[in-house]
């Protein structure tokens, strides 16, 4: 189960979100958790951050970021235990994520998990911090945008769960954003492709990251409502009811960056190095146009 830091912004939604986890364990299910930062704890650290210096260390950035999320975990195990539900709370380091060491946007390399199996054998609700790992070195290191998401799909993959379910302030995916088309229909399925597809060119149900690694372990994805009761949207692999379909959902997005490089030799390999190098640094190319040469050289466009 992973909820969004808008299902946990005050302490009644965080009650709220708790009496949902003690359903889940009460039915007899093995519980885990993964839980954001509340509400828009994120954004306020790194303005804090920012306030200092225009470019704070990604270091101490990463050191300062990962506490939003230990606050949450032990807020929401203090609401199971006061509820008469046995929990316990990590931090991401202690269940093992291991993560490259590019502060502020890393990578998982490695998943733990044995100290969450202990604590499910012994009959408690376990909650992670989603958002963060620590290097080789245990230098501590966040995911970057979407890395709670992230954190709910891998921990299913080393967990080998029949199911990652996301608790959101909306009740499933729906064709548009119902905030910009009120008369969006929500979608019982979608395959991991769509889901990808729209996510990538800007659903803000799901981060792309999540559902590649979901689609390459083969973890079924269901999206729900943290507030009510309902069948919500369940993403997995190609489903019969989407064969017919020619436009499952439009997105957009409004934070899209243009850069156009000019006078690029117009030799082999030369965009391969412009794009490595992107890669390299975890930055995430979406589209890309190259010019007909003209002269030796052609200009590059990506966003």
């Amino acid at each position: 189960m992973k909820f969004g830091g808008a299902t946990v912004a005050t302490p009644a939604a965080m009650k709220q979100v708790a009496n949902r986890i003690f359903e889940k364990k009460s039915d007899g299910y093995d519980v885990v958790v993964v839980v954001s930062a509340p509400g828009d704890m994120t954004d306020d650290l790194i303005a804090k951050a920012r306030a200092i210096t225009e470019t704070p260390d990604e270091r101490e950035l990463d050191m300062l970021l990962a506490t939003g999320e230990q606050q949450s975990i032990a807020l929401m195990a203090i609401a199971l235990k006061s509820l008469g539900c046995d929990a316990i709370s990590f931090t991401g380091p202690q269940v093992g994520i291991v993560t490259d060491d590019a502060h502020t946007k890393a990578r998982i390399v490695k998943m733990g998990g044995e100290k969450i199996h202990k604590a499910i054998h012994l009959g408690k609700v376990v909650i992670v911090a989603g958002f963060q790992g620590e290097t080789a070195e245990e230098e501590i290191t966040t995911l970057g945008r979407g890395g709670s998401d992230l954190t709910a799909v891998a921990l299913a993959t080393a967990l080998s769960a029949e199911v990652c379910e996301f608790y959101k302030d909306v009740d499933g995916v729906y064709t548009a954003d119902p905030r910009v088309v009120p008369t969006a229909s929500k979608l019982a399925f979608v395959s991991y492709d769509e889901m990808l597809e729209m996510a990538s060119l800007g659903a803000q149900v799901l981060f792309n990251r999540s559902v590649e690694f979901a689609k390459k372990n083969r973890i079924p994805l269901h999206v729900r409502s943290s507030t009510k009761p309902g069948t919500g949207t369940l993403i997995t692999e190609e489903v019969k009811q989407m064969e017919g379909v020619i436009v499952s959902g439009v997105t957009y997005t409004k934070h899209e960056a243009k850069i156009t490089i000019l006078w690029v030799p117009d030799k082999p390999g030369i965009a391969s190095k412009i794009f490595s190098a992107l890669s390299n640094a975890n930055i995430v190319v979406d589209m890309i146009v190259q010019n007909v040469g003209h002269d030796g050289y052609n200009d590059i466009t990506f966003t």
